[in-house]
């Protein structure tokens, strides 16, 4: 996984021009959820207007895991991009908790690649200002939705760096034993401050 930029690769303009989004990437039960609130957090102490995009396979209304279909899989995929454009035409940091990398990854193991759906992923990566990949760090726990299977979470792992690499997607990294400096890792890749800006005694002073 890549750290860079994008140069050399087209670029999809935001429906806003001032949004910025990251999303993360990762196979199923690894924490990306926890991980876009804990960032929101982050974000919104220092007073900036955050949006998130959470996972809308768990309204998808077919087969998901590892019973789903390409039907299904097209649902998600397209109703990602969708709930992405309304949030980023509002403006302001988006935080997603995956991107249509890893949902077509969900597709590619249940049927295989399809051209058409190679060229809307293709072209729809160029959109993210950053991809953040969380790995596994242990074996996915039962929410009432989320597939068990250590071997599925970890085929979803590996489809999801294939797919990065054919694609030529640049993704930073997550430490996989450095867990509770992640959030800031994530911040330091997006070009964002650790922290709230401190303010001076004069403007605390106001502020009192």
């Amino acid at each position: 996984m890549d750290a860079g930029g994008r140069e050399g690769r087209s670029r999809v303009h935001h429906a806003h021009p001032d949004a910025v989004k990251i999303a993360f990437i990762g196979s199923h039960g690894v924490g990306k959820t926890t991980l876009s609130y804990e960032l929101a957090a982050r974000l919104k102490k220092q007073d900036r207007v955050v949006d998130l995009v959470m996972e809308v396979a768990r309204s998808c209304p077919l087969p998901i895991n590892r019973d789903t279909t390409v039907d299904a899989q097209a649902w998600i995929l397209h109703t990602q991009i969708a709930a992405e454009i309304a949030a980023t035409s509002r403006g302001g940091l988006v935080v997603c908790d995956r991107s249509v990398l890893d949902n077509y990854a969900y597709l590619v193991h249940a049927a295989g690649r399809r051209a058409a759906y190679d060229a809307i992923v293709h072209e729809w990566v160029a959109t993210y200002d950053r991809l953040i990949k969380v790995p596994v760090l242990d074996v996915p726990s039962f929410d009432g939705t989320r597939d068990t299977s250590a071997l599925f979470q970890q085929e979803i792992d590996r489809l999801i760096d294939d797919l990065a690499r054919e694609f030529a997607v640049p993704c930073v990294a997550l430490d996989p034993g450095h867990r509770d400096g992640w959030v800031d890792a994530v911040l330091r890749a997006s070009g964002l401050p650790l922290h709230p800006p401190q303010l001076s005694i004069f403007d605390r002073a106001v502020a009192q």
